[in-house]
């Protein structure tokens, strides 16, 4: 069982590491070395216009700094299309996915007209505007592919997680028939994690618990491609100064590694690890396993 795990950090190149993405570089870490399995980095590049010449150079040196070394070569998101295109060709044979000629506009305006406001944080759901029986296209260019969720009861997914407990969402009125792939011709996030982490057999997702919320799209289209359903944990977020996670797109500073040992004491506080003081780096690190498997080794199984 142990030998079986795989675990993966992936960060966007949108920017080097700031002191959230260590924590959740570390805990990712942490459970595959506690599972005695196989940690990957894979670089999430397929948003190009957003990425930043040179950030994944940074970001695979400050995890080296750090001691957090993959156990293979890094993969980039941006050379595997091919593999996103077989997947969407898939679900759209399966009658999955359908094309979608929608504004963010169209959506706003028909979300308006059923009474519905966006949530602070979120988006709206979609309405299912171009649904094949709600007319398809209506005459105009696709810009999208969708992939379509349940409706009635079948849309309320339910998921475990093993630091928040059972979880659940209702596809339908959370999100709607979500994008796979978008209208720049770019592969949407969704679509691209869920096919690469059935290509490189994940077997646990440890990251941010900002990203919970996207849990229910991805088991669903892990079904829907047959593919095995991983286990997840979300880790606690390191707010900033103003009680907001902190992020790229807010400005978050680089984590500080001219002391890697304290940066790695400072993300393991986060964790709730605390490791003798004053040792070695690799010393830390070790002691954190340890106290990792404690906590966590037990509740990987999924309810």
């Amino acid at each position: 069982m142990a030998s079986a795990y795989v675990g993966r950090f992936a960060p966007s190149p949108t920017g080097t590491l700031h002191a959230g993405s260590l924590v959740a570089a570390l805990a990712s870490w942490l459970d595959a070395h506690a599972h005695q399995g196989r940690w990957l980095v894979r670089i999430e590049d397929i948003d190009t216009p957003r990425c930043v010449p040179g950030a994944d150079v940074t970001i695979l040196q400050q995890l080296a700094c750090c001691g957090l070394l993959p156990d293979e070569p890094p993969a980039y998101q941006s050379q595997r299309g091919a593999l996103y295109q077989r997947a969407l060709d898939q679900l759209i044979a399966s009658g999955h996915a359908y094309p979608c000629a929608c504004t963010r506009a169209d959506i706003a305006i028909a979300n308006a007209a059923a009474g519905r406001v966006k949530p602070r944080h979120g988006e709206l759901s979609y309405p299912g505007t171009c649904r094949p029986e709600n007319g398809g296209l209506h005459g105009k260019p696709a810009r999208a592919w969708r992939l379509r969720v349940p409706d009635g009861p079948q849309a309320l997914w339910h998921w475990h997680d093993r630091r928040l407990g059972d979880q659940q969402q209702n596809l339908a009125d959370a999100v709607g028939d979500f994008v796979i792939r978008r209208a720049d011709g770019l592969w949407a996030y969704q679509l691209a994690v869920v096919v690469d982490d059935g290509a490189q057999g994940v077997t646990d997702i440890v990251r941010g618990e900002d990203l919970a919320d996207n849990t229910p799209r991805q088991c669903f289209l892990q079904q829907c491609l047959g593919l095995p359903a991983p286990r997840y944990l979300h880790t606690p977020l390191v707010l900033g100064p103003n009680g907001e996670k902190l992020s790229k797109q807010n400005g978050a500073a680089p984590v500080d590694l001219h002391d890697p040992l304290a940066a790695l004491q400072r993300a393991g506080q986060t964790l709730g690890l605390h490791p003798t003081p004053s040792i070695s780096l690799n010393d830390w690190l070790t002691q954190a396993t340890t106290q990792w498997a404690t906590r966590w080794l037990d509740s990987n199984t999924q309810a």
